[in-house]
């Protein structure tokens, strides 16, 4: 384990004794061990959702209002993955992690970071084999990252079936385009998270286990879960969802979701239950980070960052009040494997 993780893990049972992490002493706080059915929660917020504001502002933010971790986007301002001294600039950003005591994911859906004006281009599944190469390059940089960060996950998708591309011909350039990436996050231990995507190639759960069986079910390839999106198109409710993919999940993404309409929304504001989902991670024993998800509220960030935290902890506390359900069973998406729906 890095310094970087051994000093946030210490920060983080800190924490979870009620200091704050800069509170005198709180390296030398008594932990108290949670029950065995039930993993307290990491919460973490995405720096998508605050793209207005300076890296190191951001991280200031998150650990003054008592985030656990952060969901650490590489964008143009934001750690860029593509411009000089990438390694020299990671470098600091763990010191700066490791001082704030904040863990992390490193999260790869930045809208333009490669292409000024495709969203989200080029992917795994562009027709040229130069530029699928561009975004396989990334992601092997994102593998570095967080190798270097102590990241607990590195977080990708699919991308969009470009017009005129047969179902299978994308499926055969996602798994050889996602090889390469996986042998790297294999090299540097660590999982590589494949998040399903509405309107993606890879969209539902059942997709994922697709890809999961045609690689030949690798150890380091797990999955995004994005609670939001299991409300928009999976049948299985999210808090049956997480306890569907529990053996595969190296990260989460969270936010409120209407059914059929794929749009983030604060918590409050659509139409999930919350208490069942945060029970359901608990009880699964997942010890990621659950990472706020809004990247179309930046220009209120703070905002949100500060109002999100308290929603959750107390539905994490009203959680522990609700009945455990037995694991759910079978197949849950409605949607047919590979579909762009």
């Amino acid at each position: 384990m890095s310094h970087a993780t051994t000093a946030r893990a210490r920060s983080t049972e800190a924490r979870r004794d009620g200091d704050s992490p800069h509170s005198a002493g709180a390296e030398h706080a008594t932990v108290v061990s949670p029950s065995p059915a039930v993993t307290p929660l990491r919460l973490g917020y995405g720096t998508n959702g605050l793209a207005d504001l300076r890296l190191d502002d951001a991280l200031a933010l998150l650990a003054d209002l008592g985030y656990d971790g952060v969901g650490l986007t590489l964008d143009h301002m934001h750690l860029d993955p593509l411009a000089p001294d990438l390694a020299t600039r990671t470098r600091r950003v763990a010191r700066r992690l490791d001082t704030l005591g904040l863990d992390v994911t490193v999260e790869t859906g930045a809208r333009y970071v490669l292409d000024p004006r495709r969203k989200h281009g080029p992917s795994l599944l562009d027709p040229d084999p130069d530029d699928r190469a561009r975004r396989v390059d990334l992601l092997i940089r994102a593998v570095r990252v967080a190798a270097d960060l102590g990241a607990h996950a590195v977080h990708c998708f699919s991308g969009i079936t470009p017009p005129g591309t047969d179902p299978e011909t994308a499926w055969h350039r996602l798994t050889e385009a996602l090889t390469p990436v996986l042998d790297a996050a294999t090299a540097a231990g660590i999982p590589l998270a494949v998040e399903p995507e509405p309107g993606h190639l890879l969209a539902t759960i059942a997709d994922f286990r697709r890809l999961h069986r045609t690689l030949g079910e690798p150890e380091h390839l797990g999955l995004t879960l994005d609670i939001g999106h299991c409300q928009c198109l999976e049948p299985l409710s999210p808090a049956d969802c997480v306890r569907a993919v529990a053996p595969w999940l190296r990260h989460v993404q969270i936010e409120d979701m209407r059914r059929g309409v794929h749009e983030h929304l604060p918590f409050g504001e659509g139409e999930i239950d919350f208490p069942p989902v945060l029970a359901a991670l608990s009880a699964t024993g997942y010890q990621g980070l659950t990472v706020v998800e809004l990247p179309r509220h930046s220009h209120a960030g703070p905002h949100f960052a500060e109002l999100s935290l308290p929603f959750l902890r107390r539905a994490e506390a009203t959680a522990t009040e609700s009945p455990v359900l037995a694991p759910a069973h079978g197949d849950p998406s409605v949607t047919s494997e590979g579909s762009t729906s």
